[in-house]
């Protein structure tokens, strides 16, 4: 039997008037992520109704590797980056595909 993935939902909320500069900021994220070691899917979305409501769903092959990502140079310096940025600190949840 094939190990389940970890899933990931993470919502982010710009202040508003630094959609566009969030919105890039995230988007930096996502090439060197794909090439990290346990990476299975990393999406990007936002919200059709807020756009200032970006959205990450996010498939890992395990925790471990997860708390790498969480660790890498690249989301560090996001959150660096975007402290002044966001309205509330980013939501995550972690959940396993059951059906």
């Amino acid at each position: 039997m094939q190990k389940a993935l970890l899933t990931v939902v993470a919502e982010v909320y710009a202040k508003p008037g630094h959609e566009d500069r969030v919105r890039r900021l995230l988007q930096d994220l996502i090439e060197p992520t794909r090439r990290e070691e346990g990476f299975v899917q990393y999406d990007l979305h936002v919200d059709n109704d807020n756009l200032g409501h970006f959205i990450f769903y996010e498939n890992w092959a395990s925790r471990e590797q997860l708390q790498a990502h969480l660790a890498s140079p690249h989301l560090t310096d996001f959150d660096a980056k975007s402290k002044e940025l966001l309205a509330e600190p980013v939501r995550i949840v972690f959940a396993t595909r059951i059906g």
